[in-house]
């Protein structure tokens, strides 16, 4: 069996053409005109169901008038679709509004994701991912800005029709004790939790810190997605998201995936309901976090 390493690259390499595609006003047919390619294939180049080569990225670059920067980087992709695990780093030479993670979450209809650091950036107030913000001394006060509008607008996807996708959370009691800005940021980051845990397309749980050490714990946080079948194709494959202090990590084997649908089920086994949660999340919010008076 031939080992076409990891779909991501490839993912997202389609989704970039198919934007630059779309920009410069082709349509599929008129793109297969355009490169002698079959229809199909610009198909499934843009569905990421097929790899493809480094001349055949820089000839549809070219077709569609990408800036020179990103036909680099996206021929560098191109070599990138057999890695075990796929790495991109935030210093990679690919434009905000390409970003990897936003297009598969964009794709996903179910999302499942354990934190035990912080609040989950999609479940994030204003004021919490500024003060996690300030924690980063190598930006700048304009690149703090902007990295929370970029945090804040991921989570338009909550609200995306006509359908949002699923969203399963399970958080370590220590992300709601730990302090992160003054007693105010935390009080208003844990109403909102409440807030969002009612809406009807969202799951939020807690592992109490009297659990102790669990499966689990050791996988650390991680963010697993899944996707819908597209015109009738089977779906593509899980994705675990991983995001780390100097990029992010994509792992889509199946192997790999099994090991985290394994410690999500841990989380599940451990975790209080969705009422227990909820009550912790608010009695928390009252007697850790209050403002002293």
């Amino acid at each position: 069996m031939v080992d076409d390493g990891s779909s991501v690259p490839r993912r997202h390499l389609g989704r970039v053409l198919r934007q630059l595609r779309v920009a410069a006003g082709m349509t599929v047919d008129g793109a297969a005109e355009a490169l002698s390619f079959s229809r199909r294939k610009v198909w499934q180049i843009e569905a990421g169901r097929s790899a493809v080569s480094r001349t055949d990225v820089r000839g549809m670059c070219v077709r569609y008038a990408a800036r020179p920067e990103l036909v680099g980087a996206l021929v560098t992709l191109a070599g990138e679709t057999r890695a075990r695990g796929w790495w991109h780093a935030y210093g990679d030479p690919l434009p905000r509004w390409c970003e990897p993670y936003v297009g598969l979450v964009a794709d996903a209809r179910r999302l499942r994701e354990h934190a035990d650091g912080v609040i989950p950036v999609l479940l994030q107030t204003r004021d919490y991912a500024m003060a996690v913000c300030r924690r980063r001394p190598d930006l700048t006060v304009g690149d703090r800005d902007r990295l929370v509008e970029v945090r804040l607008r991921r989570q338009e996807v909550l609200r995306r029709l006509p359908a949002a996708p699923r969203l399963e959370v399970v958080l370590a009691e220590a992300v709601l004790l730990r302090a992160v800005g003054d007693p105010a940021v935390m009080v208003g980051q844990l109403r909102h939790l409440v807030e969002v845990s009612r809406l009807p397309q969202v799951s939020l749980r807690v592992v109490p810190l009297g659990v102790g050490v669990h499966r689990a714990l050791l996988a650390g946080p991680f963010l697993l997605l899944d996707f819908p079948p597209v015109d009738r194709v089977e779906p593509d494959p899980p994705v675990v998201y991983r995001e780390l202090l100097t990029g992010a990590l994509y792992l889509d084997r199946a192997s790999e995936v099994a090991a985290y649908e394994q410690a999500w089920a841990g989380l599940d086994a451990v975790a209080l309901d969705h009422d227990e949660s909820r009550r912790l999340i608010e009695t928390i919010s009252t007697e850790v976090h209050q403002p002293d008076v």
